[in-house]
């Protein structure tokens, strides 16, 4: 089941209002969605049929250490992570990732790092074709 999508203005409102806030220069987001073109077709060029769905879930505890971990890294301060779970249509939002930091270049590495790290270990997304 579909969970209930997050407002990322409201996400943004609250971290410009966290205990951290002061330290954060900057605030980026990431919302990855179901797209129809396939993974193997976007990434290796590989002929595909169009994808119509994907059933998606996530290792829960698994995320809440990367979110630990995350606040480790330099110059991060705020992360903020949702996830959907179950199939999901396209258009669909998949995921929403907020990061707080002091530069533009620690926030951006971390966004790439931490997301990275979500779709490589963390989830498991069958895609189903049309």
């Amino acid at each position: 089941m579909a969970h209930e999508i997050p407002s990322l203005d409201q996400w943004l409102e609250e971290a410009k209002h966290s205990e951290q806030a002061s330290k954060c220069g900057m605030f980026l987001a990431h919302n990855g969605i179901v797209r129809e073109t396939a993974k193997a077709q976007v990434r290796e060029g590989a002929d595909m049929p169009a994808v119509t769905q994907v059933e998606f879930s996530y290792d829960a505890e698994g995320l809440q250490a990367a979110i630990a971990d995350a606040l480790t890294w330099e110059g991060i301060y705020y992360v903020r992570v949702w996830l959907n779970e179950g199939v999901l249509n396209v258009g669909d939002s998949i995921m929403y990732v907020l990061i707080g930091g002091d530069i533009r270049p620690h926030c951006i590495d971390a966004l790439q790092r931490l997301v990275g790290h979500i779709k490589t270990d963390l989830v498991v997304e069958k895609e189903i074709y049309a």
